[in-house]
């Protein structure tokens, strides 16, 4: 555990995933014990996971917070819940996602998804033995304690919501210091996807959160991964010029024959990526897309893409 600012506890849990660790935060509250937010994956031991964080704190966990429905963020809510018989908070747009995602789950539903967007029958199958494994690492909460709104204040942080990376995605600010999840990265970009049952431009919901931060301009904000970001409004700059270029690159490789989006990926992404990073890299793709689409740069052909004006067949 680091206190990486006054009264603010960073702890680092492993991660099995594309990215191979996440930060949890214990913020000191006003009645002298914790908040936590983000717990990491679900275990199968919660005890030995949890309790020799647990028993170094001074007091007790008062709440837990939940950024986001993503398996590395929600996973272990309610295992903390158990042990500590703290309440769980989780902003009722996401929380919505997650009964979709984890508590309805329908794999038969994204197989055919990736299906009609170009992705092979091996790697669609590839990336229903992975989600099936996760889905057992993942004990979010049916019923938590109180579903947050943006304006809403939990001990003095005030929520906002900031779509993209995620639906429903909270974020907590006080006095300049930001409780990101993974809005905002150091070094890395969030993965800004489009999938069943989200919300129909998440490209175009992201580019608004990401100036959410250039006005708000925030001192610094701590992340779900990597270091801390210094400088939140320069890096959500930044990450917007990254998704602009993203965009000429995805229109520059359309062309007069309709290509679907994991034809697409191929071209953004490296070709040995895992099932996993594959999946990623096809959402992104038809993130993208969807974006150009709205933008009048791009048209869709039933679920394939080509660059606007181009005459299919001529």
């Amino acid at each position: 555990m680091v206190e990486v600012e006054k009264g603010l506890y960073r702890v680092t849990f492993s991660l099995p995933l594309g990215i191979d660790h996440v930060h949890c935060y214990f913020v000191r509250s006003s009645k002298g014990g914790f908040i936590l937010v983000d717990t990491g994956l679900g275990s199968r031991d919660p005890e030995k996971r949890w309790r020799p964080v647990l028993d170094r704190l001074d007091g007790p966990v008062e709440a837990i917070v939940v950024t986001h429905m993503h398996p590395d963020h929600v996973g272990g809510a309610g295992d903390v819940a158990e042990l500590t018989g703290a309440p769980v908070f989780q902003g009722r747009i996401d929380h919505a996602q997650c009964a979709l995602a984890w508590g309805e789950r329908n794999p038969q539903l994204f197989a055919e998804y990736w299906a009609s967007h170009g992705m092979p029958r091996e790697t669609i199958e590839g990336i229903a033995t992975e989600s099936g494994r996760l889905v057992d690492a993942v004990h979010w909460v049916e019923h938590p304690d109180r579903l947050l709104e943006a304006g809403d204040e939990v001990d003095g942080w005030r929520v906002d919501v900031l779509p993209g990376h995620a639906d429903g995605h909270i974020v907590l600010e006080r006095e300049g210091v930001v409780l990101a999840g993974d809005t905002i990265l150091t070094g890395i970009t969030p993965a800004i996807g489009l999938y069943p049952n989200s919300r129909p431009d998440p490209l175009g919901d992201y580019l608004e959160s990401l100036r959410w931060y250039e006005e708000r301009a925030p001192r610094v904000a701590y992340t779900g991964h990597r270091d801390p970001v210094a400088d939140p409004a320069a890096r959500a700059a930044e990450i917007a010029v990254h998704h602009a270029h993203r965009l000429d690159r995805t229109e520059a490789a359309l062309d007069g024959t309709p290509l679907s989006a994991y034809e697409v990926s191929l071209e953004l992404f490296d070709d040995d990526l895992s099932t996993t990073l594959r999946r990623f890299a096809t959402a992104e793709a038809l993130a993208h897309l969807e974006r150009l689409v709205l933008e009048g740069r791009a048209a869709r052909v039933g679920t394939s893409y080509t660059r606007a004006g181009d005459t299919i067949g001529a």
